[in-house]
């Protein structure tokens, strides 16, 4: 059962996961700082709250609805959205995308050398053939050479 879970803890995607919540987690916290410290302000010089819970909120019977903290924690996500795909996703596919390339550069380098050294091993093997076959015709042409001899003395 210990094995188990050292096995489960130990696998890639849960230091992944933890990765992940702890940048999330960073994220957050700068994203939220950007709204309190940066937009937040932008709107109270135009609304004139700093504090858009109270924006375009209504209450009626004591319940209060309030328009300005819906649109505040979708301005804080978007701006986590827009922090996560431009300082996480973007940069991260364009690494895989360079090593991707890279990848492939690889292994084309890898087949050009694989051809190129096929290429050699066929062109020394046909030249040793041509050596060979060199080496049989001067062989035939001694070999026919001591016959015509031979005959030439059997004949006188």
């Amino acid at each position: 059962m210990i094995a188990g879970f050292k096995k489960f803890i130990a696998r890639g995607n849960m230091i992944d996961m933890a990765v992940g919540l702890v940048m999330g987690t960073a994220v957050t916290t700068v994203v939220t700082a950007i709204v309190k410290n940066i937009i937040n302000p932008l709107i109270a010089m135009i609304f004139g709250k700093a504090d858009m819970s109270g924006l375009l909120a209504f209450t009626y019977n004591n319940s209060t609805i309030s328009f300005g903290a819906v649109l505040d924690a979708l301005i804080n996500f978007f701006a986590v959205a827009a922090a996560v795909y431009f300082c996480i996703i973007v940069p991260i596919n364009k690494v895989r995308e360079l090593s991707t390339r890279l990848v492939k550069k690889n292994a084309a380098d890898a087949q050009a050398a694989a051809d190129a050294a096929a290429d050699a091993e066929k062109a020394e093997e046909e030249a040793e053939a041509e050596k060979a076959k060199a080496n049989r015709e001067h062989e035939l042409a001694l070999l026919e050479k001591i016959a015509s001899e031979l005959e030439a003395l059997n004949n006188k």
